[in-house]
């Protein structure tokens, strides 16, 4: 199952050395399980890094990556030898937290600095035959945190703080025996003992190079008597288990100090090689033989590839809250961050609760809107024709009195009637003579209803044609 919140391995990274006034740079680029080199550039500094204000040193060293067109921000370091301090234990069999805890007292004990102001990593080894070995390895945390603040004044990002000679000659990478090797530098020559896949000890040295046949001579009696000395120093099942002296470096006064220690390796019982290129895939990928062998080639090819000797010297990103945290952790505000946070799950329990509330009852409004529209259709067009209706039935009930006043007979027939909305009643009709017509008149007026019965008009003798209109003002259910 992929892990979202790893930080992902970079597919490009910039790699850097320093050697004292020198530094160099190169940008390397991983695809498809092969490396090659993007960019590459060295330069010299004005001042030494280790003494001269952070910020002026990054101010330099941006313009030599600006000069060299390099842009790439995320940087792996390799660091000088002679920044590190080492100490080796021998481990017993004990379980991890109690080894842990030996190395601790042996740090404290051994080191001359105190455990907080060194940033440490341990290599252990172990030799057939032999006993179990833990070398570790520091170097001062002031010390890093200027490489830090060089690298912040040069907008650069560290994702790897490590010895370059490690990264040329990994300790897991012998397999024969074990291995001497030697980085030739400007100044110096940093000395690695790796045996039994581990770091057993590491050095600098400084011989005094140049490039003429005496100095050269000289520089590897220096060479051979440094390392009789180291040699003499280690046990004896681990100085027997050396079989290999590998020599790196660019200068050309590598090649001629190789040359002089032939034969003086030779007396010691190792077998010289000059590592003049990478082998295939020794830095843990396909990389060109073309490229330079060096100590900025080797960490950031090896951080592409994820294959490192474990000697990481990178402090911890720590967040502003874990500082705050930590410097203000007590009884009290962890009590105070308790009861934030139950406030906090209430809150949020009471907007959830709201929230379904809500919820259904926006599910139930969804199935009562059809009906509540038409209702409010019906209201809307009833307050609309209302005026048009007469509720007290009037129209009706002037019909029922004029039909009452009227003799069932057929005597008096009415042929039309006119309502008007002053309340004035108009009828038109026939009767067969005034006799009946009058009857029904008298029966008209005595409704209380009916006001001021009027006679308009009365054609003829026989058959009687009238006209009569009446005032419509009473209460229509009275009798």
């Amino acid at each position: 199952m992929m892990d979202w919140f790893q930080p992902k391995r970079p597919q490009t990274l910039l790699g850097l050395s320093f050697d004292g006034l020198r530094v160099e740079a190169v940008v390397a680029r991983r695809s498809n399980g092969s490396a090659e080199l993007v960019r590459s550039g060295d330069g010299m500094f004005t001042s030494d890094p280790r003494t001269a204000d952070p910020e002026v040193v990054g101010r330099e060293l941006r313009g030599l990556l600006d000069a060299a067109g390099i842009r790439e921000r995320r940087c792996a370091v390799a660091l000088q030898e002679d920044l590190a301090l080492t100490l080796q234990t021998v481990v017993p069999e004990l379980s991890e937290e109690d080894l842990q805890s030996l190395l601790q007292l042996e740090a404290e004990n051994g080191f001359p600095y105190p455990a907080e102001s060194l940033a440490s990593a341990t290599s252990r080894f172990q030799v057939a035959g032999g006993p179990a070995y833990a070398t570790q390895l520091a170097v001062q945390v002031d010390t890093i945190a200027r490489l830090e603040a060089i690298l912040r004044a040069a907008r650069l990002v560290p994702v790897s703080f490590t010895f370059g000679i490690t990264a040329l000659q990994i300790p897991s990478s012998t397999k024969a025996g074990g291995v001497i090797a030697l980085w030739i530098g400007d100044r110096k020559v940093s000395l690695l003992i790796s045996s039994g896949a581990g770091v057993v000890t590491l050095r600098t040295l400084e011989p005094g190079l140049s490039v003429d046949e005496a100095s050269i001579r000289s520089a590897a009696d220096h060479l051979v008597r440094e390392l009789r000395v180291t040699l003499g120093q280690l046990p004896e099942i681990v100085r027997d288990s050396l079989k290999t002296l590998r020599i790196f470096g660019k200068l050309p006064g590598a090649d001629l100090l190789a040359s002089a220690l032939a034969l003086r390796a030779a007396g010691l019982g190792l077998k010289l090689e000059r590592v003049s290129q990478f082998a295939s895939n020794e830095l843990g990928v396909k990389f060109p033989s073309t490229a330079p062998v060096t100590p900025a080639v080797a960490v950031v090819v090896r951080q592409l590839a994820d294959q490192t000797a474990k000697l990481e010297f990178l402090p911890p990103r720590v967040s502003a809250w874990q500082q705050f945290s930590g410097k203000r952790s007590s009884g009290k505000l962890v009590l105070a961050g308790k009861l934030a946070a139950a406030v906090l799950g209430i809150v949020a329990f009471t907007f959830l609760w709201q929230q379904i509330q809500l919820t259904r009852l926006n599910s139930n409004w969804a199935r009562m809107a059809p009906k509540v529209r038409e209702l409010d259709y019906f209201q809307q067009q009833t307050k609309r024709f209302r005026p048009w209706f007469d509720e007290s039935i009037r129209s009706l009930s002037i019909l029922r009195r004029l039909t009452e006043a009227l003799p069932e007979n057929g005597d008096v027939t009415a042929k039309t009637v006119e309502l008007r909305e002053t309340g004035t009643v108009i009828c038109t009709g026939t009767a067969i003579d005034k006799t009946s017509l009058l009857k029904a008149l008298d029966r008209l007026r005595a409704m209380s209803e009916v006001v001021d019965v009027q006679v308009d008009q009365v054609l003829g003798k026989a058959a009687i044609q009238f006209t009569f209109n009446f005032q419509w003002g009473g209460n229509p259910n009275k009798r």
